[in-house]
């Protein structure tokens, strides 16, 4: 379940880190991975297709930079419209969090906020 739970979210915090900066895909699966404390250790497969569907909706931007050596890395900014879509996300978040609180209180805790 905890799986399930990651992939519908996953798009939200992509989003999230990369409000505040361009990034590459070790970094932000490095990033990720830090923050959630181990919650959200991603491999390629999984973060990479969602970099092309945030990219195919127009959410994020790919450039191109050579590196010293080796080869260039693709590193991923938000457009304008991700950042929309990142507000809405978050949002809708928000609440969907606070229905599934408000279930899993005890009914005594339900009846005092009344």
């Amino acid at each position: 379940m905890e799986s399930q739970l990651r992939r519908g979210t996953l798009e939200m915090v992509l989003l999230r880190l990369l409000s505040e900066g361009e990034m590459y895909g070790y970094e932000v699966a490095s990033e990720l991975a830090r923050r959630s404390r181990g919650r959200f250790e991603v491999g390629d497969g999984t973060l990479y297709p969602v970099f092309y569907r945030l990219e195919k909706e127009g959410y994020v931007e790919p450039t191109w930079r050579p590196q010293d050596r080796g080869v260039p890395r693709k590193y991923y900014r938000l457009t304008p419209d991700g950042a929309e879509a990142l507000e809405t996300l978050m949002a809708e978040w928000r609440g969907f969090v606070e229905g599934v609180e408000r279930i899993l209180r005890p009914p005594a805790d339900e009846e005092q906020e009344s």
